[in-house]
């Protein structure tokens, strides 16, 4: 009998079906020379502190840094999951082999191989790896499983992951607590959501101590058009009456006039991180509401795995592609305009390099149905219209550049004209239509060299303006670039090699700072509280707060996962590290405290991210 093990009930009945176990057993299903059952998502972790030994059950500063010999799991201890494992355990021990068919991800492979260490597994084990749920997915899934082995640097850089969580999140926690904090309080100190909360600080500071500064720009309107000297702004008024006083009476002349031709590429396919961004600024929607939200429509087959870091498809998918635009029933009089030729593979899109265990997120072709809730709604379609958009032209635009002088003070005009629009038809109801609009609206009438004129100078006075409030989608893309906030896409690829936490554990960095009472929302914007702000105060080592630094820890996770780093140097480095925050804490003979009143209570332990 092959046993499978799927990371949850309704994933388990849909693969039963498929391969024939129609039999229905509590916990499992069963047929067809298969036996199909299921975790609920995590049912084991990491031991706790008192689970080692019975001296760090009480917090106490001499038991720091707290290093097990050897780390350890256990069962989460609750009835519903000790009933399923040991359901688990009894398959496990009357199958033949065991197939791994939890979710194709980092996370997803920690989780049953955790359950099948628990359960004692000596089987021969495969593993199914898929990138969407639908039926022939599974089937194409089962007839080419992967070995067990193949996976093991994705479960080792998932095993490193938890035991830097562990290590950093028990300890830091523990020692900010008992060293800075008020009887009855918790301090809590994450390797991911400190820097991430430093991060939302650090911008709040920035915005509170910002002082405006005034310039004056010299402009002059000629032929109902606005020109722009080429000086630097006036940093006084009384500078700019000056030149403005100077060129009034003399006639403006063109100079010169150049025309230049652009083209704008389609926006890349979506990962998880992109998606929540473009959700959260289009609809208000929450980084975690966005990745449940996915996560549904991935569970009921509609798009591919969504806990992806890359935008690129692989080549074997382009065969699919025709046949998931044609699925759209929504798009199908947009596709009209592109069917005339041959469906393009740019390599903007399709690149075997730049994906390693799953592509972008994309439609998988099944129908849509009717009960669909308005949050995946809006969240298909904003990842159908992507997908459909790729296929499209570039938009080509023409920009003309005019430039003119009055004495010796250049001027100059830009106006920017779509000839072909392109991919921007894709979304022309949507937000790059009012983009469209401006652009257009931007037309330079004709100018003819050397021809001159009378002109009205004006000056416009400019007042610097602070950085914006993050919002969870800007916030999303600082932690994916280390807090370089950038917007060109392919600095942005480059950069997430060094990006904090993981696309799929993002969201719950962020709703962990809101139930710790670390930030807070106002409207889209995020604001940290008195508690993060006085937490990040509190804090002197960089190493816990530094995105670029945990930037650089996780860049050799992702190494780890990829065969190209040692587990035991990245575990030993984490060692190293809580034991140098450990006496740099305890050698600090300040008073320093964080008042009742700016910590939230009723904090329990973990070790969190």
């Amino acid at each position: 009998m092959k046993l499978c093990i799927t990371e949850k009930p309704s994933v388990g009945k849909d693969i039963a079906g498929i391969l024939g176990a129609t039999t229905r057993h509590d916990g499992y299903y069963e047929g067809n020379g298969y036996c199909v059952t299921w975790t609920f998502g995590h049912l084991c972790c990491l031991k706790e502190p008192h689970d080692y030994t019975p001296m760090w059950k009480r917090w106490s500063l001499g038991a720091l840094p707290m290093i097990p010999p050897n780390f350890g799991i256990k069962l989460i201890p609750q009835d519903s999951i000790e009933k399923q494992f040991r359901v688990i355990e009894t398959l496990i021990g009357q199958c033949d082999e065991v197939i791994n068919c939890g979710d194709a991800g980092q996370e997803g492979e920690l989780i049953q191989r955790w359950v099948m260490q628990k359960a004692g597994c000596q089987k021969p084990v495969s593993r199914l790896w898929i990138s969407s749920l639908t039926d022939d997915a599974i089937r194409e899934g089962f007839k080419h499983l992967r070995p067990h082995k193949d996976l093991e640097p994705l479960y080792i850089a998932g095993l490193c992951r938890a035991i830097g969580d562990w290590i950093l999140g028990m300890n830091a926690t523990r020692l900010y607590t008992l060293k800075y904090a008020e009887q009855g309080q918790v301090l809590s100190i994450g390797r991911v959501q400190t820097p991430t909360l430093a991060l939302v600080v650090q911008r709040q500071h920035e915005i509170e101590n910002f002082i405006p500064t005034d310039t004056w720009e010299l402009r002059t309107i000629y032929r109902e058009t606005v020109f722009t000297a080429t000086v630097k702004p006036f940093t006084t008024e009384e500078e700019g009456k000056k030149l403005l006083e100077q060129v009034k009476e003399l006639p403006l002349t063109i100079s010169d006039i150049t025309k230049k031709k652009g083209r704008e590429a389609p926006p890349r396919l979506f990962d998880l991180t992109s998606l929540q961004v473009e959700c959260n600024k289009k609809f208000g929607m929450g980084a975690d509401t966005t990745l449940r939200t996915i996560q549904s429509l991935y569970e009921k087959k509609l798009t591919t795995y969504p806990r992806v870091d890359t935008t690129y498809l692989t080549n074997d998918v382009y065969g699919q592609c025709p046949g998931i635009l044609n699925s759209l029933k929504d798009y199908q009089e947009l596709l009209q305009l592109i069917r005339a030729n041959k469906l393009p593979k740019s390599k903007k899109v399709f690149d075997d390099s730049k994906v390693t265990d799953h592509h972008a997120i994309i439609p998988t072709g099944q129908p849509l149905p009717q009960e669909l809730t308005d949050f995946e709604k809006n969240v298909f379609h904003t990842v159908a219209r992507r997908f459909v958009s790729v296929f499209f032209p570039d938009c080509l635009f023409e920009q003309t550049t005019v430039n003119a002088s009055a004495g010796k003070t250049s001027f100059k005009a830009t106006g920017k004209v779509i000839t072909e629009p392109g991919w921007k038809i894709v979304y022309a109801k949507d937000e790059a239509a009012d983009k469209q609009n401006k652009e257009q609206e931007n037309i330079l009438p004709p100018f003819t060299k050397g021809e001159s004129g009378p002109h009205s100078p004006l000056l416009a006075k400019k007042t610097s303006q602070p950085p914006k409030y993050f919002t969870e989608g800007t916030l999303l893309k600082a932690m994916e670039t280390a807090g370089n906030l950038v917007d060109d896409e392919e600095l942005r690829e480059s950069l997430k090699a060094n990006g904090i936490g993981r696309p799929s554990t993002r969201a719950a960095i962020i709703e962990i700072l809101y139930k710790r009472g670390y930030i807070r929302r106002e409207r889209k914007s995020l604001r940290a509280t008195e508690a993060g702000v006085s937490l990040i105060g509190l804090i002197k080592e960089d190493l816990l707060k530094s995105a670029k630094l945990t930037g650089i820890w996780e860049n050799r996770l992702r190494c780890i996962e990829r065969g190209e780093y040692n587990a035991a140097e990245f575990i030993a480095a984490q060692k190293n590290m809580i034991a140098q925050i450990v006496r740099s804490v305890l050698s600090d003979n300040s008073s320093r405290r964080i008042g009742t009143s700016a910590i939230p209570t009723g904090v329990k332990q973990k070790g969190s991210k």
